[in-house]
């Protein structure tokens, strides 16, 4: 089988890139041709060490892009990568590729879809985020801070300024997802959707055309397994972006009316406010994997208090997976992992009061070491190591590739080689 990877970055920038990278190398290891295609660089140095042929186009995104202007229109409409994408694809022998989209949304645009649909080749997404059904990729409205119900592309939706920075950058946003459902067709194009939690599929789903087939596919934890910390518990713990929409004022509010140490690991917009209102709260900024996951296995919980819906919050399953409770946002896909009352609590989402009373009742060392155990028993019972993940991709390939059978055309002579070629 040959594999044809695409999204945004080619290095690990997050945990799209992450799922992406990691399924390369570990596709590659199990004897599968395998290839990304992506637009922004460097190229993680594995991929070309493990065999994997790499297509990067050495684009820029958001971050980078000198010109904002400039890249507004990449960002809508990505002619350059859309070219070099039908002729990678061009490559490749219809009868066993599979081409499976990680990210568009960040660099390579919709524009993709003309190529992807003009290949034949069969195809399927992974929706990291929303991006495929909704123009800020998150149902969610920064200027009110909550979860937004409106249908997207309605009137209500184009009318209301939800957009992190401002109303013109919703606007462009609509451009592109008006070029996304009309010219490349990519809710159309995308038959198969791989979905990484149950409310995700849920939300999803009615905005999704009819026949778009689900596969429910858990990203994989990179946790090795290891006895619990021994000692009493530590600090209650928050790791990720420090912003609104994650809940970082909410957790330190409720801690500050909990009577306990609020610490964060991460930064962001609200980083320096949280620090001057809360000074009893630790900030400890960015740690890298290592030591975030020793942070977590000191913890007395992991708080997890966003008020969006996430897709898999992978900090979740690494809190369970070190043996750490998690008190989790009723509102967002986290609380799947979380067996209430059991491996952690569920709390109404934004009201720092419901959190505070379980921070309060996880003061009790006894209830946090009971609850840390049971957390260990229950995700190792199951662990979403990445065999598993692959496993379970495996199985979804096959079927894409048994439904796209009757309609494959003629072979085409498979790409040789795993050196990284950049357009």
């Amino acid at each position: 089988m040959n594999v044809v990877l695409v999204a945004d970055h080619a290095s690990i920038n997050g945990g799209q890139a992450k799922v992406a990278i990691d399924s390369a190398l570990g596709l590659a290891g199990r004897g599968l041709r395998v290839t990304l295609f992506a637009a922004v660089g460097p190229a993680d140095p594995r991929l070309e060490a493990a065999g994997v042929r790499v297509v990067c186009l050495n684009q820029d995104d958001v971050t980078t892009a000198r010109n904002k202007l400039a890249f507004a229109v990449q960002a809508i409409w990505n002619r350059p990568a859309a070219r070099a994408l039908a002729q990678e694809l061009a490559r490749h022998d219809p009868r066993e590729t599979v081409v499976h989209v990680h990210a568009f949304a960040k660099s390579l645009s919709p524009a993709i879809g003309v190529a992807l649909r003009a290949s034949g080749l069969p195809v399927l997404y992974t929706m990291h985020e929303f991006f495929l059904v909704c123009p800020n990729g998150g149902f969610y409205d920064y200027r009110a801070a909550q979860i937004c119900h409106r249908r997207p592309m309605s009137g209500a939706c184009l009318s209301t300024n939800c957009d992190a920075q401002s109303y013109p950058r919703k606007l462009a946003r609509v451009v592109r997802h008006v070029g996304l459902e009309h010219v490349a067709r990519l809710p159309e194009l995308f038959r198969h959707v791989v979905t990484i939690s149950d409310l995700q599929e849920r939300v999803v789903a009615p905005l999704m055309p009819a026949g778009t087939t689900f596969h429910r596919v858990d990203n994989p934890i990179s946790v090795e397994r290891a006895p619990i910390q021994a000692g009493p518990p530590g600090d209650f713990l928050f790791v990720g972006r420090v912003s609104k929409e994650k809940g970082a004022p909410v957790f330190a509010e409720a801690a500050r009316r909990a009577g306990v140490r609020p610490v964060f690991v991460g930064d962001g917009e609200q980083r320096a406010e949280l620090a001057a209102r809360y000074p009893e709260a630790m900030m400890l900024g960015w740690r890298d994997p290592a030591g975030v996951l020793a942070l977590m296995r000191a913890a007395r919980a992991l708080v997890f208090p966003s008020v969006w819906y996430e897709g898999q919050p992978l900090t979740v399953y690494e809190a369970l997976a070190c043996g750490t409770p998690v008190v989790v946002s009723d509102a967002c896909a986290g609380r799947e992992a979380v067996e209430d009352g059991e491996t952690g609590f569920w709390f109404r989402s934004g009201d720092p009061d419901a959190l505070a009373a379980h921070l309060r009742r996880l003061s009790d060392d006894a209830l946090a070491e009971r609850m840390g155990r049971a957390a260990h028993a229950r995700y190792w019972a199951r662990p979403l190591s990445l065999d598993a993940h692959l496993d379970r991709l495996g199985t979804v390939y096959e079927a894409v590739l048994r439904e796209a059978a009757p309609h494959r055309g003629p072979a085409r002579p498979a790409p040789r080689g795993p050196a990284v070629a950049v357009a």
